[in-house]
């Protein structure tokens, strides 16, 4: 559990009275997004969780926009989903989420999606989800403790894993993913704009599931750094084309 200030308690434990309510405003959606915090009462870094800064999350809507059909992976209290629907009211707009207690927070967020507390590795094997254009996902990221995998990667960064489920689902994926599992550097000071740096890791995922990670969104995710909650992890936006790996 991280160590938050007393200002930061204060705006959680309004956002915790707020979810007390049968629905809430955009605002109070708002407000609930960018003032819950899961490390009040977790320690998040031992699951590789971070919820995505509502900032960062509207920057990814506006890049990735015009999918009707879109699924988030591992969505937390839903900043991503939140973010597409805002922008583009998708037709049909999934959230898989299997922390329970995050899910609940989920849906006072965004009531408009289709909720599923299910680990994401269990949805490789369901034949009720249909097809998807566009998957989104800040999954948990590093070597993390996983109930299963995905279905060809056999390395042990569970961002991968994610990446590979979500070819099976959806056309396009979107992914926000450590600077040091992207093949590129774009983001912060120190990154040099579009240099290509794959690390044994990356090039393992390319050569085990066939699947290229792009350059992504050109976003510098810098910009938000100072938004994360808890631990800042330093990430990148990466695009997959699945349409023909499905």
């Amino acid at each position: 559990m991280s160590k938050i200030t007393k200002a930061q308690n204060r705006n959680h434990e309004a956002a915790c009275a707020l979810l007390q309510k049968e629905t809430l405003t955009m605002d109070e959606r708002r407000f609930v997004l960018d003032h819950w915090r899961a490390d009040a009462a977790h320690d998040v870094t031992r699951i590789g969780a971070y919820f995505t800064p509502r900032g960062l999350a509207e920057a990814v809507a506006q890049e990735c926009h015009g999918a009707d059909r879109v699924i988030d992976l591992c969505a937390g209290i839903g900043a991503l989903a939140f973010a597409r629907w805002e922008r583009d009211r998708p037709s049909r707009l999934v959230c898989v989420e299997r922390d329970p207690v995050y899910a609940v927070v989920g849906r006072k967020v965004l009531p408009e999606a289709e909720w599923i507390v299910a680990d994401v590795f269990s949805l490789v094997q369901r034949k009720d989800l249909g097809a998807f254009d566009l998957a989104v996902s800040n999954p948990p990221y590093g070597r993390l403790k996983r109930t299963s995998g995905g279905p060809r990667y056999r390395g042990g960064l569970f961002e991968y894993h994610v990446i590979d489920v979500a070819s099976h689902l959806a056309e396009q994926g979107v992914f926000l993913i450590p600077q040091t599992s992207s093949p590129c550097r774009f983001s912060g000071a120190a990154a040099q704009r579009g240099d290509w740096i794959e690390s044994e890791d990356c090039i393992r995922f390319r050569q085990e599931t066939g699947i290229d990670l792009d350059l992504g969104l050109g976003i510098d995710t810098s910009a938000w750094t100072h938004d994360w909650h808890g631990v800042k992890p330093t990430v990148e936006s990466v695009r997959v084309d699945f349409g023909w790996k499905r």
